[in-house]
């Protein structure tokens, strides 16, 4: 049985769990179940954004041209964080907050100097005026264009 200590500690982690609560609720009394019952509405609010959110983000990494794996592997350690805070335990809790400020979990998106639509690029700032220092290129763009009839369009 070579795996033998890993099946061991899984079928112990829910006594650890309990063994650890009673410890907590003699230390701080009953306030132990309101930060049960608070950790198990973070957690359960942490699934449903994720479960909302990790289509955009894997989206915008194939979009910027990151690896899609990067993205997932993000979104799987803020779900499996917040299983883990729905799991009542203090020793779940400790790992769900090492997952969530683990690095690169709440990473912020980087510029990508090749596309000016980002809204992290900054915009040009505006000539103090039209005399000497203004900029050449206009403020506006003259164009032509054609109306096309309605039914045109269908």
């Amino acid at each position: 049985m070579r795996f033998g200590w890993i099946v061991l500690l899984l079928l112990s982690f829910p006594v650890l769990e309990a063994i650890g609560i009673f410890w907590m609720a003699d230390a701080i009394g009953g306030w132990v179940l309101p930060w049960l019952l608070l950790d198990v509405i973070a957690g359960v609010m942490l699934i449903r954004t994720e479960r909302v959110a990790w289509g955009a983000r894997l989206l915008f990494s194939v979009q910027s041209g990151a690896h899609p794996l990067a993205a997932l592997f993000a979104s799987g350690r803020i779900l499996l964080a917040g299983g883990l805070l729905v799991f009542p335990g203090f020793i779940s809790d400790a790992a769900a907050l090492l997952l969530l400020l683990a690095p690169g979990t709440w990473s912020r998106r980087k510029t990508d100097p090749l596309r000016p639509a980002n809204d992290d690029v900054p915009s040009p700032q505006p000539s103090p005026s039209w005399g000497e220092g203004a900029s050449a290129t206009p403020k506006t763009i003259d164009g032509e264009f054609k109306r096309e009839p309605d039914d045109l369009l269908r």
